[in-house]
C-alpha cells in the first residue's frame, strides 16, 4: 500500500483542511464514473482520506503505519476497512453502503454525486485589489464594490412575505430533514439531507417573499470598505469575516478574501522586509567620502560616505524598511553605492590625476 500521504499529494505536517481540499481533486480526478477514471485508485485515496482526515486515526497511521496498532489495521469497518466507509470488499454482493451522518466526507461526496446538504454558512468570496508601493509601506483603507448576495430586506431573510402564515412543509412532514439513497458504481450512498422544500425550517409560508421569491436573498452591489495592512506582499490574501455572501436561515455571512497586488515602484525593490535602491556618487566624493542625500519611503535622509568607497558597496540604514505584517519594527534600507567614473576629462584634468597616481 502507497503511503496515504502521497496518494493525497500532501506533506505529513498538511493541514485538515489542506487534506480536504487535496482528496476532493483526487476523488474528482479518478472517478469510475468520469472519463479516465480509476477504480482502484479511487479506493485508495478514500482509504487515505478516511484515515488522515480523523485525527486519532492519522496520528496512530503516523507512529505504525497502516498496519494500525498492534498490526489491527484502523478498525470500526466490516472485513478489516476503514472506519464510517463500510470497508472496500466486505459489502454483500460486491457492492458499497456509505452512511455519512455529517461531516466532511459527507460534503465531498455530496459534491460528486449531486446531492447532500445545503451548506448553511453563506459562500466565500474573493476578488483582487492592486495598491501601491507607498500604499503598502503606510497600510491604507480601501472601498470596493461587490455584488453579491445580501439579506432580503423585504422580508429580514425568512423568505416569507411579511404577515404571512406558515404551515408544515409536507415533504419532510416539519423534521426540515430527508434521506436520499444514491446508487452508484460503488453501491447505496444513505444520505440525510436539507429539505429542499422548505431548507430546514421545517415549515413553509403561504406566500413567499415578493421581492427575494422566497431565497431570503437579493443580489445588489454593495460598498465594502476594509483595511490592508503596511508590509503586505503582492500575492498575498487578507480575510474579512463576514464580508462574504448571505448565510441561510440567518447563520453566518461567509468571508472576503481580498488577493493583494503591489505595484512596482522605479526608486525602489523589496526584498523581504528590505528596501533596496542605488545612489551614484562621483569619483572625489568616493574618494574623499562625503555625505549624501538618499530619498527612503519615509522621506530624504543624510548617509555617509566614507572616504575610500569602492563601487557595489552596500550601506545600511535602519528601520527604514517595510513594516513587519503582524510584528514588531520595520526591515531596513539597503542602499548600493555605484562610483560614477568620468569618461571625458580635459587635458589638465588627466594630468592631475597622473599626479596622483591612483
Amino acid at each position: 500500500m502507497a503511503d496515504y500521504y502521497d496518494l493525497l499529494g500532501v506533506k505529513k505536517d498538511a493541514t485538515e483542511s489542506e487534506i480536504k481540499k487535496a482528496f476532493r481533486k483526487a476523488a474528482h480526478k479518478h472517478h469510475p464514473d468520469k472519463d479516465g477514471g480509476d477504480e482502484k485508485k479511487f479506493k485508495e485515496i478514500n482509504e487515505a482520506y478516511q484515515v488522515l482526515s480523523d485525527s486519532n486515526k492519522r496520528a496512530q497511521y503516523d507512529q505504525f503505519g497502516s498496519a494500525g496498532p498492534g498490526g489491527a489495521g484502523f478498525g470500526g469497518a466490516q472485513g478489516g476497512g476503514f472506519g464510517g466507509f463500510g470497508g472496500f470488499g466486505g459489502a454483500q454482493g460486491g457492492g458499497f453502503e456509505f452512511n455519512f451522518g455529517g461531516g466532511g466526507a459527507e460534503d465531498i461526496f455530496s459534491e460528486m454525486f449531486g446531492g447532500g446538504k445545503r451548506n448553511a454558512r453563506g459562500q466565500d468570496i474573493q476578488v483582487g485589489l492592486s495598491i501601491s508601493f507607498a500604499e503598502m509601506i503606510t497600510g491604507v483603507e480601501k472601498t470596493v464594490r461587490i455584488k453579491k448576495a445580501i439579506t432580503c430586506v423585504h422580508c429580514d431573510g425568512s423568505g416569507g412575505e411579511p404577515q404571512a402564515g406558515q404551515e408544515t412543509c409536507s415533504t419532510c412532514e416539519g423534521s426540515g430533514r430527508v434521506q436520499k439513497v444514491m446508487r452508484t458504481m460503488l453501491g447505496n450512498i444513505a444520505q440525510e439531507a436539507v429539505c429542499p422544500d422548505c431548507t430546514g425550517k421545517g415549515k413553509r409560508y403561504e406566500k413567499n417573499c415578493t421581492v427575494c421569491g422566497g431565497d431570503g436573498h437579493e443580489t445588489k452591489e454593495v460598498e465594502e470598505v476594509f483595511d490592508i495592512p503596511a508590509g503586505i506582499s503582492s500575492g498575498q490574501t487578507v480575510a474579512f469575516g463576514g464580508k462574504g455572501m448571505a448565510g441561510e436561515n440567518g447563520a453566518p455571512a461567509g468571508d472576503l478574501h481580498v488577493v493583494v497586488d503591489v505595484s512596482g515602484d522605479q526608486r525602489y525593490q523589496r526584498e523581504g522586509d528590505n528596501v533596496i535602491s542605488e545612489t551614484h556618487i562621483s569619483f572625489a566624493q568616493a574618494a574623499l567620502g562625503d555625505k549624501v542625500s538618499i530619498e527612503t519611503v519615509e522621506g530624504d535622509v543624510k548617509m555617509k560616505i566614507p572616504a575610500g568607497t569602492q563601487s557595489g558597496e552596500i550601506f545600511r540604514i535602519k528601520s527604514k524598511g517595510v513594516p513587519r505584517l503582524q510584528g514588531f519594527g520595520r526591515g531596513d534600507h539597503m542602499v548600493t553605492v555605484v562610483v560614477d567614473v568620468p569618461t571625458k576629462l580635459s587635458r589638465s584634468q588627466k594630468k592631475l590625476i597622473e599626479k596622483l597616481d591612483l
